[in-house]
Order: structure tokens, then sequence, then C-alpha cells
């Protein structure tokens, strides 16, 4: 029997209903007008009182209309066929939604985002009589270029012994692949597909560990100075215009990891529409082929309803947690989480509940820090390692990176990327500010050098700033000479062409190599005749080193550009490159 409860209130997207049989927090519910079952999360129980959140316009809702409880939590299909999706926070497939819908998307259409005609070519991994629990492998299917693991459901809890399993061959995901039987001899029958609350993380896992490998995004300033590690957290804040998403894109296009996972919670429609376009366009570096062929793209737009848009981090999260659980590294790359934030500032408005700081609700800072705690590095029961590595960027109003937002974000991850308006204006892309930004993972070039070559642009600047009220002409020659090094430091090197096929990537190997010679040749500068001597000579070095950054790596041209920035410096000590 149907639990029913009675609208008593509609507040734009807030229904209150009341309730005669039990309801369970964060359950979903729908509210129905004729025909229309439009979804809903309960959010409040206040009492014989539901507060819940709908997804979607509210127009026609009407006191004294139904609501039906489910008794399940919002929840996102896990299974074969997610790689190259583009979906909503509520994982509806948006191109098959769109073909369904025509231009303007129906309320109340739901569709399924895993195929259930397609057969898989299953392969038994398990054996019968094996002891397995939550997350063990018992096959796989071939995924694009993974093998895509059909793991034990996460939600069964204990030891589960394997009754029956299948020899092999082509399956629906909604077949039965597999038999279990837990410690009290009750059956479980598995199949590829899986389903699990996007609020709870995905813990089937033998330990968490601490993430301590560089992750090489390939982007230099970052590698080098601000590293992420594989399965750290980053949050990348900076004013509207000043790069963060094109500098998102280049991490999921370079990055070295295996699936790419983009939540584009609350951008606005333009950027989505941007994205949409871009991202199948775009060439995979290691494959050849389609970016999208290992991406996942879960989007919601900042007109659509405050619930869909807070959904879509958490269903991002969930899909980049499943394919961790396969042994593979993800990258989540989340653009904005200051939308998703307003988001749980509209809910709490509605919800009447006391405010924080500028609005925002009193636990903001325990929903940031409980998103970013779901990255991390974990080792599996198989003895592999899978990696959710978190990149969310923030966009603080007027570029105030004081607001409540950006400050509870920068209390729990391990690396700021401070873009800066400034750089942004001067066209040095990326836009990081190498002054402000800090990262505590270790890195693909020694602290030493990163230590030296933080020191000289913190100083370079100070000459600047000074130069700004005496002049060029007020300053010493050796001031001077460290203003020259910090820019030709920054432009030679922090700087990179995303637009170059060779130097909008660079590589860990090749990052350690060009870095520790430009600090060897900064360590010892020659000594300048005068200010005009000075600035021609890194003039000319500039220009020889952005074309040894153009020069592939290993090639004659490479070494012919190494060599013509060594007779430049006058570097005597050539160390080889393999």
């Amino acid at each position: 029997m149907a639990n029913l409860g009675r609208i008593v209130s509609v507040s734009g997207s807030l229904i209150t209903a009341v309730f005669d049989q039990p309801v369970v927090q964060n359950e979903v519910g729908y509210a129905i007008i004729d025909d229309l079952r439009l979804k809903a999360e309960l959010i409040r129980v206040r009492g014989d009182y539901a507060d819940l959140q709908v997804f979607e316009d509210t127009t026609g809702l009407y006191v004294g209309g139904q609501v039906e409880f489910t008794g399940e939590m919002l929840i996102a299909e896990l299974g074969p066929g997610l790689l190259g999706q583009v979906v909503d926070g509520l994982q509806n497939p948006l191109f098959d939604l769109a073909a369904v819908s025509g231009y303007f998307l129906e309320r109340g259409r739901y569709l399924e985002p895993i195929d259930r005609e397609r057969r898989w070519a299953f392969t038994p991994r398990a054996r019968v009589g094996d002891a397995v629990r939550a997350g063990d492998t018992l096959g796989s299917v071939p995924e694009g270029e993974f093998e895509h693991r059909v793991m034990v459901p996460f939600g069964l809890t204990g030891w589960l012994t394997v009754k029956d399993l299948i020899d092999g061959g082509e399956h629906a995901v909604e077949d039965v692949v597999a038999t279990l039987e837990d410690e009290r001899g009750r059956s479980h029958e598995v199949t590829m597909l899986q389903r699990w609350p996007v609020k709870l993380p995905i813990r089937a896992y033998r330990e968490r560990l601490r993430p301590q490998e560089p992750l090489v995004t390939k982007i230099r300033i970052i590698d080098t100075l601000f590293p992420v590690a594989r399965g750290g957290t980053s949050c990348i804040p900076g004013p509207f215009g000043a790069g963060k998403t094109v500098l998102q894109q280049l991490m999921s296009r370079h990055a070295e990891v295996d699936v790419v996972v983009v939540a584009a919670c609350g951008e606005r429609a333009g950027e989505v529409v941007e994205t949409l376009r871009e991202f199948p366009e775009l060439t995979d570096p290691r494959t050849g082929r389609s970016l999208m062929e290992r991406t996942v793209i879960v989007c919601n737009t900042s007109s659509m309803p405050v619930a869909a848009r807070e959904a879509s981090v958490y269903t991002a999260v969930t899909l980049a947690e499943y394919y961790r659980q396969m042994g593979l590294d993800v990258l989540l790359l989340a653009d904005s989480t200051s939308r998703w934030a307003q988001a749980l500032r509209e809910v709490s408005g509605r919800l009447e509940e006391i405010p924080g700081e500028e609005a925002f609700p009193a636990y903001l800072e325990s929903v940031v820090a409980a998103f970013y705690e779901r990255g991390g590095l974990v080792a599996l029961r198989d003895g592999t390692q899978g990696s959710v590595t978190i990149a969310g960027t923030v966009s603080p109003a007027g570029g105030n990176l004081e607001e409540p937002v950006t400050q509870s974000t920068l209390k729990v991850v391990g690396a700021f990327h401070g873009l800066s308006r400034e750089r942004s204006d001067a066209r040095r892309y990326p836009a990081i500010d190498p002054l402000d930004s800090w990262s505590h993972y270790p890195g693909v070039v020694p602290g030493a050098d990163v230590a030296f070559a933080r020191a000289l642009l913190r100083s370079g600047n100070e000459v600047a700033q000074m130069m700004k009220v005496v002049g060029e002409e007020g300053t010493a020659l050796d001031d001077f000479v460290r203003y020259l090094q910090a820019e030709y430091l920054d432009a030679a090197y922090l700087q990179q062409d995303a637009f170059d096929p060779v130097d909008g990537a660079s590589g860990a190997e090749r990052q350690a190599l060009v870095f520790g010679e430009l600090v060897r040749m900064l360590r010892s500068p020659q000594p300048h005749a005068d200010k005009d001597a000075a600035r021609r000579f890194y003039q000319h070095l500039t220009q020889a080193t952005k074309e040894w950054n153009r020069a592939p790596w290993g090639s004659p041209e490479f070494d012919a550009a190494r060599e013509r920035v060594h007779s430049l410096a006058e570097v005597t000590e050539v160390h080889a490159h393999a």
C-alpha cells in the first residue's frame, strides 16, 4: 500500500505535507499533479509534517494535493554504460531526454541512465564457493579501454558465499550473473546494475591511505610549485572570467588519470552548453579518440531548481567513487561549488533556519568538508589501489577570497590555486597567482628548488612594487636584475600556451629537467654592465626558453633549443636527459 501524504503548504520549490505512516529523512517522494509525478527529497521532519524540496518547477501544485513517499533515498544507478554520458543531477541522460521531449524538457519525465537492452560480454572472475564481501569482484565486462568490474553490491554486509556464477556470454545489465548466500543462509541475486544513495560515501575498501604521490596534470605551475596528490583535494577560487573553467578543461585532458567526472553544478546555461559542445570534440591525448569515452558529465544550470543543483554534486562524487572501486584513478572537477553552496543557502532560507555568515547555513563548513572528504586514495581488498581526486572551483563575489565558501573550502583542501584578476588581465595564463597559492603535497621537483623559486618570485614582486614608487632609475642594479629574473621565471616557465600542441602539456620528466636547469642558471646569474644590458639579456633568454618549451620532448629540436638556452646563459654544467 502506498504511503501517501497531503500537501498543506507550497513555497517555491519547497512543499510541506502531512503524513500518517512513518517517513525517513532524505527519502524520495513524488508530488502528484494529475498524471505528473514530480520527484522531491524529504529534507526535514517536524512531528506529522514533512518538508520536501521538489527537483522541478512546482507550478500547479496545490494545498490538498497528494505526495507519495517511496521509502528510498535519492540513488544513483551504477553499472556498465556510464562512461560517455551527459546526465543531470537526478542522472537523467540529457541527450536521450532531449530526443524524447524536444527543445524544452518536460516536467515529471525521468529516464533510466543505463541502457537495459544493451548486452555486455561478461567474464567471470570469481568461482563458486568463494567467500566475498561488498565491493569484491565477481566478473568484468569491457567498457571502452577499461575492464568494468561487476562487484558484490556495496549494501551487503559481512561475508558471503558464491553459490552460483554464470560462465560468461552476452548479458543485459538486469540479468542475474551470480547468487550469493550470507551468513544467515539468505540468498541474494546479483546483476551488473546496482543502486546506491548519493549522499552516502561508498566504503567497500580495505583501508584509506594518505595521498603522497603527485598527480601529474602537465600544467607546470601546478605540478612544480603547487602540486595536487593522487587522491588529494584542491580548490581553484577566482573572479569571474579569470579562467577557472578553461583550467579545469586542461586538467581533464592532460591529467594522468583514468576517468574524468565533470560536475557543472549551477553554471550559467551558456557555459554548460559550451562544455557540452566542446568536450565531445576534445581529443584524448592517451588514445587519440574522443575524451568523452572516459568522461561523465553531470550538469545542472543555474536556472534549474535549487534541489537539482544540489543533487548534481552528490551524484557526480558517487559516480567517481564507483569507478574508484575498480582500482582506477578518477578526477572529479566540480564547477562551481559556490553555486552549490548558494543552493544550500536557498534551501536553508526556505526552511527558516538561523543563518550564518552572509546568510549561508551555519552548517556550511560541515557540508563542504563532507564533500571533499569523499575524495581520497584507498587500498582495495584485492591489493590494487583506486583514487578520487577532487578539484573544485569557487566563484567568490567580487573576487573576495574572505567570503564563507572560500574559507570553508580552504580549511579542508590540500592545495590552493588562487586565480588572479591582475594576471588574467595581463594575459598571464594559467592565471594562478604564485604569491598567494599554496600546496601541502609533494611535487615532481625537489623542494629546495621550489623554495628558491618562490623566494625569487616574492623578492621580484617586492622590487616591482618599489619600482612603481621610485621608478626604474631609482632602483639598484642588483634589485633590478632580481626583478628581471622573477619576470623571466614567470614568463618562460610558469606561463603556458594551452593551444600549443607541445607547450600545452608538459610531462613530469620534462618539468624536472627544465625547471632544474633554470634554477641552476638563476642561482648563479651572470654580471651585467647596466640595466639595459640586463634587460636585453633576459629578453633573449626568455625567447630562447619559450622555444625550448615548444620543442617536442627528446627530439633534435629539443636538444638544439636546450643548447641555445645554455649558450645564452653561459652555463657550463649541462646534464644529459633521459
